[in-house]
């Protein structure tokens, strides 16, 4: 599903069930140590789609370990992105001509527990969120805020290489063409000679499912 809303230049890989048989790097072995089993079948299972969306670029299967702020470290010349919730992983990879930075995310289908939204939200996007409830109240608005908010902030930290709160974007929901815009709300990087204000993404809500992405060209369209 999620390659569904990504360009046809990036690579996409995902599964519904934890194979049994998967294997990982003794580096990433290690990075396990502590890990619960739930935590365990996560991180492997979306080790193995990243390394079957590498694949599609003919790369090598290789270790794919953490960055300083738990961020996946990708190949030279390749962006990526991995995400997991109850019931599916997945991961993308592009190359750096195509992208500049990639982020996926994946929710349960379902409201956000109590409390939540109040801490990933702004006022403004509250109000959006109760006109969007009232005309599509199957629709679950905020978890697909949450949703849309995590995708940014996995754009935005490659680029960045610096944290981005939920108060630091403010995003808006397209129902009718299932998009939505992120405006930074801090000082963005420089990307191809120009301040980055913002990012736009895609999203889709599906057999249990709410995912979103963002795919940043490696040169500005317009």
């Amino acid at each position: 599903m999620i390659e569904e809303l990504l360009p046809e230049r990036v690579a996409a890989a995902e599964a519904t069930t934890d194979p049994t048989d998967a294997v990982l790097f003794p580096e990433e072995e290690a990075l396990l140590a502590r890990s619960v089993e739930k935590r365990r079948r996560e991180f492997t299972t979306g080790r193995v789609c990243a390394r079957r969306a590498l694949a599609q670029f003919g790369v090598p299967a290789v270790p794919i370990l953490r960055g300083p702020k738990g961020e996946p470290r990708w190949p030279d010349g390749i962006v990526g992105s991995i995400t997991h919730c109850a019931g599916y992983r997945a991961a993308v990879a592009a190359r750096v001509t195509d992208l500049a930075s990639v982020g996926i995310d994946a929710e349960p289908h379902g409201p956000l527990p109590d409390g939540v939204l109040g801490a990933v939200s702004l006022a403004e996007e509250r109000s959006q969120l109760a006109e969007l409830d009232r005309a599509e109240p199957e629709t679950p608005w905020d978890r697909l805020l949450f949703c849309a908010k995590e995708s940014v902030y996995k754009a935005w930290f490659p680029l960045a290489g610096r944290w981005l709160g939920f108060e630091d974007a403010a995003v808006t929901i397209h129902p009718d063409t299932r998009t939505f815009e992120a405006k930074l709300l801090v000082p963005g990087p420089v990307l191809a000679g120009r301040p980055l204000t913002g990012f736009t993404g895609r999203w889709l809500v599906r057999d249990g499912l709410v995912l979103a992405a963002i795919a940043v060209p490696a040169r500005p369209t317009g």
